[in-house]
């Protein structure tokens, strides 16, 4: 569990690091695909699943 842990951090500060850097290239894109899939196989993952469940229904609800 601790390298998965490690392997978490390190992925979400590479991501952090590309969305501040201004550019989304291919191997940007490929670091925040492996982010999503290594928060999909944590305790989190339901918790942030709902949270953008919640998120999605009240910016569908929104009439401009």
């Amino acid at each position: 569990m601790a390298i998965s842990i490690s392997v978490l951090v390190l992925l979400l500060i590479l991501a952090v690091v590309f969305v501040r850097g201004g550019g989304l290239k291919v191997s940007h894109a490929v670091v925040c695909t492996l982010l999503g899939f290594c928060l999909a196989g944590t305790s989190f993952a339901p918790t942030l699943h709902s949270g953008l469940a919640a998120t999605a229904g009240i910016v569908s609800s929104l009439h401009p």
